[in-house]
């Protein structure tokens, strides 16, 4: 008997319970280690546990927009991180006020998402109708390159200029609005406006707090929480909502007629088309939602951390959302999810943390230069793979990338990929006897 047909019932067995117990265990260990394993306070734990808690959350929301793209149209993007850079990019100059530097448009904020998700959908209707007459790895390879095209228009400062001086009449400041090329653009007004809203006069935290302020603050003070991190805590609340927003609209999405068209799709476009099926009208249809729900998954995520620069939407970021999809289970919205919470957890946010804290121990007088020196003695090469954790973990990523697909290729909840079909065929057989 093989390993993966061991595995299978384990996999199987995976519940709605589970699934908790899982992300309960996860929280558990990195409040050990924080605490007990670093004497830490209990603060510093807390913080800890929230920025885990922030990238599970982010590259969940990421990995379900992915789905709606991969797992339920066989659409193979891996521009995600452009269609990203795009809605933050326009969220930001649109709200942005007018005698900044670059300058914004002074719009309030519902107008810089909702105007940041068109924007992402039609630069996602440009590349689909050109795009997806290809097949798999060359959609893949246009997308790509959109993705790195943005990115460096981002980056460039003569578009930056260029931006600025035809834009400069439609504000009331000295500059236009542009994208600062590869200085960034801190973001003014972002998602997390909302929570400044409920705890301080005005969204604004020099003229004084609420009355659910006061409450908040005085409880942090009284366990020793610092008022940024309840409102980064609280934060993790709207993502939370956003979270279970997007997994509502794609589990519609999956069961409507538009769902299972696309199902079908991915199944088999030739059976489609024979059906009466425009299949690529539907193509560019979930492409263009897709697209939009990125833009918004970028705003969320830099939401909180009020700056955005061209760096932050390098091809590596799309690599990391598809090994979250990948480790759930192209196909189920589910799996996304605990992909998502898997991957930035255990496989993003540890390697780094346990790197860090064994550099800080300063085990050895000199970390080794090279692998020779390295292999002297476990302390030596301990310290020589806590130096180079950056490196490492692309070699882990490797091998658990190898791992998934050699004995569960379907990813962990891959058997709960959803069917084209709108009723059950499980037992059909069964039933014609």
């Amino acid at each position: 008997m093989s390993v993966s047909s061991r595995l299978e019932p384990l996999f199987d067995a995976i519940g709605q319970r589970d699934i908790y117990i899982i992300l309960a265990t996860v929280a558990g260990i990195y409040l050990v280690f924080s605490v007990i394993l670093l004497g830490r306070t209990p603060s510093s734990a807390i913080g800890a546990l929230e920025t885990v808690t922030f990238f599970m959350l982010v590259y969940a929301i990421t990995a379900l927009a992915l789905n709606l793209h991969w797992g339920y149209a066989g659409l193979f993007n891996i521009g995600v991180a452009g269609f990203m850079a795009v809605g933050v990019y326009t969220m930001t100059m649109l709200t942005r006020a007018p005698d900044a530097d670059p300058a914004g448009f002074g719009l309030p904020l519902w107008v810089g998402v909702i105007v940041g998700m068109a924007a992402s959908a039609v630069v996602g209707l440009l590349a689909a109708l050109p795009a997806l007459r290809l097949k798999a790895d060359y959609l893949a390879i246009v997308t790509l390159g959109l993705s790195e095209i943005i990115r460096y228009v981002t980056l460039s400062s003569a578009v930056d200029d260029w931006l600025q001086s035809n834009t400069a009449r439609f504000v009331t400041g000295e500059t236009g609005v542009g994208t600062n090329g590869g200085s960034g653009l801190s973001i003014e007004v972002a998602p997390s406006v909302l929570v400044d809203y409920l705890y301080y006069t005005g969204g604004d935290s020099s003229a004084g707090t609420t009355f659910l302020g006061d409450i908040v603050f005085g409880f942090g003070d009284t366990v020793g929480l610092r008022d940024p991190l309840l409102v980064d805590i609280t934060y993790l609340g709207v993502l939370v909502v956003a979270l279970a927003l997007f997994y509502a609209l794609l589990f519609r999405i999956g069961n409507s007629p538009f769902g299972r068209v696309l199902k079908a799709i991915r199944e088999d476009e030739l059976v489609a088309k024979s059906l009466g099926k425009d299949t690529n009208l539907f193509k560019v249809k979930v492409f263009m939602v897709g697209c939009a729900l990125m833009g918004l998954a970028g705003m969320l995520w830099h939401g909180s951390q009020s700056f955005v620069s061209p760096t932050s939407f390098r091809p590596v970021l799309t690599f990391y959302v598809f090994i979250a999809v990948i480790i759930g289970g192209s196909g189920s919205n589910t799996g996304s999810v605990v992909g998502g919470f898997l991957f930035a957890s255990l496989l993003f946010e540890a390697p780094r943390r346990i790197g860090g804290t064994i550099s800080n121990a300063n085990l050895v007088q000199s970390t080794p230069n090279s692998f020779a020196e390295a292999v002297a003695g476990p302390l030596e090469f301990l310290a020589y793979t806590a130096d180079n954790i950056g490196a490492i973990q692309f070699i882990i990523l490797g091998v658990v990338l190898v791992a998934i697909i050699r004995y569960r290729p379907d990813g962990v909840l891959g058997h709960r990929t959803e069917s084209a079909a709108a009723v059950d065929l499980s037992n059909r057989g069964e039933n014609d006897e």
